[in-house]
């Protein structure tokens, strides 16, 4: 491996941020795990069961296993070439610097693209779900979400990073409860897991590939350990543990419960028509918990890449400077999910597709480059998991993931899938 001469042997003395718009704010490892764990558990865990129902909970599982572990790797394979870059960058202030301008800004529209998709969703979720709970308007339901949610990230890193760190530790708490009257429960069936059939299995490996977004949280993460950069891989396989474990014993929970043939769309409803009201309720909140950390995580990535691609900002502790880009996150999110656009929704939906790929080929340029280009030798490095084989099987997943999204779109697929 070819070295650049003049790179420092280091941890964090060899860390001093050069002047990138962005701060410095120390984030402890429990909210740090809670970023990977809040980004990745969307509201979308709720609709798997569902989205399982003709493959079964075994090959749900098995995918969600094989997406986890080549994510893990994608996302380390960011954690190494951050912590081998002195200044504090995004991922589109990495890709500038170690791939180019091209690669910079296919990462910026990934992100964008992405974020305005996954926000517009939380943004109508949650305004449907306390529009059922209060008996209010669905856009009010929004506006109640969308305040705390705007606020949280306006104060920034260590706010996020305590706020994920509360609602993840509530969702677990929720999930558990849940979990357990589920298994205590007369109806609860456990042969129902391993029913099914592996035909449909492809349209599963789709679902469980964008389970897992959390690569975006990777360099705020590293920011947040610049003090102790050693503790970055650890929390980054620790959140997505814990991740598939979320992932996992849901789905589990409502197929032994229901059945696969009495799946409904939304998890919710039945663990309400099987467990009373309250669990209707509990499973509702978890939601809303769920949306509100998945939102913290994509929204303050974007805030920040945006600092980041776009330095004449300036920095983004000036009050009006993160109040500008703040309204360029969370205002049209918000719009969208009222305007009726749904094509242009369902355009960025599609959007963030090919951005699953972008997201798998720039990490492994990404680190290539940094390690012949780096500013330091760091502390971790990714040893035998940036093998060029484990490279290739990391873009094979996500172009396969792609090729699916197309065929799908263009009706080229089976009937029942």
């Amino acid at each position: 491996m070819s070295v650049n001469p003049n790179i420092a042997v280091g941890g964090a003395d060899a860390s001093v941020s050069e002047s990138s718009g962005l701060e410095v704010k120390r984030l402890t490892f429990v909210e740090a795990v809670a970023m990977i764990v809040g980004t990745n558990i969307g509201a979308g865990v709720l609709s798997m069961a569902y989205a399982s129902r003709l493959a079964g909970y075994m090959p749900l599982l098995l995918w969600l296993a094989v997406a986890g572990v080549f994510t893990t790797i994608s996302m380390l394979y960011v954690s190494e070439t951050t912590l081998r870059t002195r200044s504090h960058h995004q991922l589109s202030g990495l890709a500038q610097r170690y791939v180019g301008s091209f690669g910079a800004w296919a990462i910026f529209l990934s992100v964008a693209v992405n974020s305005i998709g996954a926000l517009t969703a939380y943004m109508s979720g949650s305004g449907k779900i306390l529009s059922e709970f209060f008996g209010i308007s669905p856009a009010l339901g929004s506006l109640l979400f969308f305040l705390p949610a705007a606020f949280v990230l306006y104060l920034g890193l260590k706010a996020i990073g305590k706020g994920e760190k509360f609602i993840s530790i509530g969702m677990v708490s929720m999930t558990l409860v849940l979990v357990i009257a589920t298994l205590i429960n007369e109806r609860t069936d456990f042969a129902n897991l391993f029913e099914g059939s592996w035909i449909y299995m492809i349209p599963v490996f789709n679902i469980a590939v964008f389970c897992f977004s959390a690569q975006y949280v990777v360099p705020e993460m590293a920011r947040g350990f610049s003090h102790a950069p050693k503790r970055l891989p650890v929390a980054v396989i620790t959140g997505m543990v814990i991740t598939f474990i979320l992932l996992a014993i849901v789905p589990m929970s409502v197929i032994a419960l229901n059945g696969l043939e009495n799946q409904t769309e939304v998890a919710t409803l039945a663990w309400g028509q099987a467990l009373g009201q309250w669990a209707f309720y509990t499973a509702n909140t978890f939601a809303l918990c769920a949306m509100m950390t998945s939102y913290w995580g994509l929204g303050g990535s974007f805030l920040t890449n945006i600092f980041d691609k776009f330095k004449s900002l300036g920095s983004e502790s000036n009050p009006k400077n993160r109040l500008l880009v703040l309204g360029i996150v969370c205002v049209p999110p918000f719009i969208l999910a009222y305007s009726g656009m749904v094509g242009f929704v369902n355009a960025l939906y599609f959007a963030g597709v090919f951005s699953g790929v972008i997201l798998s080929i720039m990490p492994i340029l990404m680190l290539r480059s940094a390690r012949k280009n780096g500013d330091i030798v760091p502390a971790w490095q990714c040893g035998w998991i940036a093998h060029p084989l484990i490279q290739v099987l990391v873009v094979i997943l996500y172009l396969c993931s792609m090729a699916y999204a197309i065929a799908s779109a263009l009706g080229w697929l089976p009937g029942g899938w």
